[in-house]
């Protein structure tokens, strides 16, 4: 089973995706980790990413489909979830394309919907509680970056959500739920016994 994770930075996708890593075999295909790896790697794809971030350019589509298409030639027991990618309406173009030529297909897009506001007194209070305590913080987890973060967001990725709603392929859970409660949503989308949320 391939999915991906929707949903606006805080919205716990890592989380969900650490959960059904765990208990369904599942690989995780986060874009930021994907190019650390091939950076690190010494493969002929490695050499382009860590060309392209040695000089500071943003790493195009292409590289990207690419650093997918080694991983879904690897396979995966449990099938993919695309963490961080599409992000736009021609990725998931690309991504669709990319999957038919493998012979796989995308099976379903959980979209995490929060209340910005909700989400943003969230974030900011648990960076509070860090710092409190001495943990380390993300420079960005205040509420005026998490604002600039949040319009990127919904303006690059919101047109995936009727994007792939008119391809049927769509569920939305509440990510403001406690953790078990959205693993719980999700699971109910992936398994097929409710279509309540979609």
């Amino acid at each position: 089973m391939n999915i991906i994770l929707l949903g606006p930075p805080g919205a716990g996708k890592g989380t969900q995706a650490r959960h059904l890593v765990e208990t369904r075999g599942m690989v995780q295909l986060s874009t930021g980790d994907m190019l650390r790896e091939a950076k690190s790697s010494g493969t002929e794809m490695g050499k382009v990413v860590a060309d392209v971030m040695a000089r500071g350019a943003l790493v195009t589509d292409d590289i990207v489909i690419g650093l997918i298409r080694e991983k879904l030639a690897a396979g995966a027991e449990g099938g993919f979830i695309f963490d961080g990618f599409p992000r736009t309406l021609p990725q998931a173009d690309a991504l669709a394309e990319l999957l038919a030529y493998e012979g796989q297909s995308l099976d379903r897009v959980i979209e995490l919907q929060v209340d910005e506001n909700v989400l943003i007194d969230r974030i900011v209070g648990r960076a509070q509680e860090a710092a409190a305590a001495g943990q380390p913080v993300r420079e960005d987890d205040n509420a005026e970056s998490l604002k600039t973060r949040l319009i990127a967001y919904y303006k690059q990725t919101s047109p995936l959500v009727g994007y792939y709603y008119a391809k049927g392929k769509l569920t939305r859970v509440d990510g403001l739920g406690s953790i078990d409660a959205v693993q719980d949503e999700i699971a109910i989308a992936l398994d097929g016994s409710s279509t309540a949320n979609t």
